[in-house]
């Protein structure tokens, strides 16, 4: 059995990263020989197997042809005369598409490690406009890479924009969507993502309730990188920064200055109220992608506080209290360190700002903290029905007022 080690790992150990899942491909065999060698077949849509003794995926090589629109249009072909090459030649990116052998001979047919060097992100060949997830796969890559240092070719740019403008991407499913997004804000930059999709216009089909954030002002004093657009960028990667991997975080940073997006422009650059004409959009992005609900909700609730913790010094502990009572943190205790960080994004988010220390997100934990040890059981008086739940507020607002003084 010929079997290579293809596509991420490959890439990623010439990188110098720690590979993670392996994939392999094997050539010149079929399902029937497969399963006699004692690989259980997993796949629905093609020929993929497990291996008996790592559990590791092989996939027979297979070629691929178009007969419909968006990204399951595939019919797929996998027999013994299926060559390497002819497997590498469907893959997406040429960095993509080197194999190893079991000797560790490299087959390289598109020069993909000379991009590497390069760190030039490059299509292998013109089909790769038949799948517009390949999009998304190339801004989730760029969020990736762009640390490394790398760009993308221009030519596979060109391309993307003409998949854009061919109406490809709007066949993309609301659960594919978020699956790319959802990793390409989990990565180290997910301005990259946004630049990236913006480039080739599929930022105003998928998300453009932030694509139109860019070319508006803010008020310089408060946001010398002065664009929106651009700030939503910074916060997304300082949120990457202080939370690197959790896409929740990410998520709720991309979308918390929505409202400023709906702003009429003889109000520029001022944004009155941009955190509660945000919520609409909020809804209806977290909606259109069928975002799992603790994404949205956190999202929804950064969107209308995050102007309130910024000032948290200048609350009032009842309204301190009710900030809390309206992100559920009794009951989601997680979601105020959540929301800490995320508004530590926002602040630090701008140009100037990064090194910036935040001492809001530490007074919002150490105020919940001091309400959350009020228990009902110690209210004085013993009060019982209606009146457990007014005292209760009214100790702990006491305990709030107690904790700012700190």
């Amino acid at each position: 059995m010929k079997t290579y080690l293809v596509g991420g790992a490959v890439r990623d150990a010439l990188l110098g990263i720690v590979p993670g899942d392996r994939d392999w491909v094997v050539v010149g065999e079929s399902p029937e020989s497969m399963a006699a060698a004692g690989f259980r077949p997993v796949g629905a849509d093609f020929p993929v197997f497990l291996h008996p003794r790592t559990g590791e995926e092989y996939a027979l090589a297979r070629t691929e042809r178009k007969n419909a629109p968006g990204y399951k249009g595939f019919v797929f072909h996998a027999d013994p005369g299926v060559t390497l090459e002819q497997d590498l030649a469907r893959r997406d990116f040429t960095v993509n598409a080197i194999a190893r052998d079991a000797d560790g001979t490299l087959i390289d047919p598109f020069n993909g490690q000379a991009d590497l060097k390069a760190r030039v992100l490059r299509h292998v060949s013109p089909a790769f406009a038949e799948d517009p997830v390949r999009v998304l796969r190339a801004a989730r890559f760029m969020a990736r890479f762009a640390p490394l240092g790398f760009s993308m070719a221009e030519e596979t740019l060109v391309l993307m924009r003409s998949m854009v403008v061919a109406g490809e991407v709007d066949h993309l499913v609301p659960e594919r969507i978020w699956q790319e997004v959802r990793a390409g804000l989990a990565s180290p930059r997910p301005s990259a993502f946004l630049q990236t999709l913006r480039a080739c216009g599929a930022l105003a089909v998928l998300l453009p309730e932030v694509d139109v954030l860019y070319g508006i002002p803010q008020r310089p004093e408060y946001h010398p990188e002065i664009d929106t657009g651009r700030h939503i960028e910074m916060v997304c990667d300082m949120a990457a920064h202080l939370a690197p991997g959790d896409a929740l975080i990410g998520f709720a940073a991309l979308l918390h200055d929505l409202g400023k997006g709906l702003t009429p422009t003889d109000q520029w650059p001022k944004h009155i109220a941009h955190e509660h004409h945000g919520l609409a959009p909020v809804q209806a992005v977290c909606a259109r992608w069928k975002v799992p609900s603790e994404y949205a909700a956190m999202a929804a609730h950064t969107c209308r506080e995050h102007l309130n913790v910024h000032r948290l010094q200048e609350l009032r502990p009842e309204t301190v209290h009710d900030l809390l009572a309206r992100i559920d943190a009794f009951r989601r205790p997680e979601r105020v360190a959540q929301l800490a960080l995320i508004c530590e994004s926002d602040k630090r988010g701008r140009l100037g700002m990064t090194e910036d220390s935040y001492t809001q997100g530490s007074l919002l934990q150490r105020c919940f903290q001091a309400a959350l040890a009020v228990r009902a059981a110690d209210l004085p008086g013993n009060p019982a029905g209606p009146a457990v739940g007014e005292a209760l507020r009214k100790a702990r607002i006491e305990a709030i007022a107690a904790a700012k003084e700190l």
